[in-house]
């Protein structure tokens, strides 16, 4: 027989503050994990004061280069409370990414994430099902999801909610796998029990990442100059031609950059994910760069109709592919 807490509201709704707190965590996290995530910690939704400074600076200094979006919302990524009234707990999900299958040596390099199905799909269905199964366990609750879609600060929640630290190329580590996960956030107004913050900075004097990285786009003091990286020019530069003085230093890299990912030696840990939806498309690992390029247009969007790579289009891979070919 299941405990009665486990039926629905009722209970716990009649159960003191405390108790009702520690299950419905208990709840919480186990819903994680039956839905396929790999971690889920909770921390406290309160402003991020030192954040908002760090990122007030980042954006003054333009280093998001042309990404404007970046600027808009300032108050939101900032204070949960913003985004959902009465917030009071924030939940961070991790999803491993890291891929069994390898590419083509002679193919074009394609970051990790965007090797199987969007990621955004996939994730925000796991969303919508686990605020769902919140509210079929626990009742009515006010809360919302985000998967790389909003202004939300998740590697600083993932931080606080315990799960890692933030290393010296701005993304988030696991102790005990590494960085190549996709960080989900659902802000609620549910009161549950926190995780401790994950205080430890593992990177040490460990410099590889910023010595490996091309374009220098990853300074001293986990900053990041989003404005220099590859996967910037590659992806988020639109309508635009890659600057010439670049040329001989993407290696090969047509969406996205792992270079900073691949060096690090907490992802020795990495291990291959279990998510079907994540199984490479063969062409992803198969094609060759005469064949990329030989690729129309209608073929690219039938192929990628549901990959990340149908964010930069037809038009954006011929470009980064005429800029490699020309080096």
């Amino acid at each position: 027989m299941r405990p009665p807490y486990l039926y629905g509201s009722t209970y716990l709704l009649k159960s003191n503050s405390l108790e009702s707190s520690k299950q419905y965590t208990l709840i919480v996290k186990n819903l994680a994990s039956r839905l396929g995530f790999d971690y889920c910690g909770i921390a406290r939704a309160q402003k991020l004061d030192d954040d908002a400074q760090r990122l007030e600076q980042w954006l003054n200094t333009g280093m998001h280069g042309t990404m404007k979006y970046m600027e808009n919302h300032f108050d939101l990524r900032i204070d949960p409370s913003k985004l959902v009234p009465g917030a009071k707990s924030v939940i961070t999900l991790l999803k491993n990414y890291f891929p069994s299958g390898q590419q083509n040596p002679d193919s074009l390099k394609i970051s990790k994430y965007a090797f199987g199905k969007d990621y955004h799909e996939v994730i925000r269905d796991k969303m919508h099902r686990f605020l769902q199964s919140i509210h079929e366990e626990i009742g009515e609750v006010h809360g919302r999801g985000f998967v790389d879609s909003a202004p939300v600060l998740e590697r600083s929640w993932a931080q606080r909610s315990g799960l890692g630290w933030i290393g010296k190329n701005g993304n988030l580590l696991t102790k005990e796998s590494g960085s190549f996960f996709f960080i989900a956030t659902l802000i609620t107004d549910l009161e549950l029990q926190y995780d401790d913050q994950f205080a430890k900075d593992l990177c040490g004097t460990c410099t590889r990442c910023i010595d490996a990285c091309p374009t220098e786009a990853i300074l001293p003091g986990k900053v990041v100059n989003g404005s220099k990286c590859i996967s910037y020019f590659t992806i988020e530069l639109k309508d635009s031609l890659i600057p010439q003085e670049l040329q001989g230093k993407f290696d090969n890299w047509a969406f996205g950059c792992d270079i900073c990912q691949d060096v690090c030696p907490w992802n020795r840990f990495s291990k291959p994910n279990d998510e079907p939806e994540f199984i490479p498309i063969p062409e992803v690992l198969n094609l060759s760069t005469r064949e990329w390029e030989a690729m129309s247009e209608e073929s690219f969007k039938k192929i990628f109709k549901h990959s990340a790579i149908s964010r930069t289009k037809w038009k954006g891979i011929q470009r980064n592919i005429k800029f490699l070919r020309t080096t």
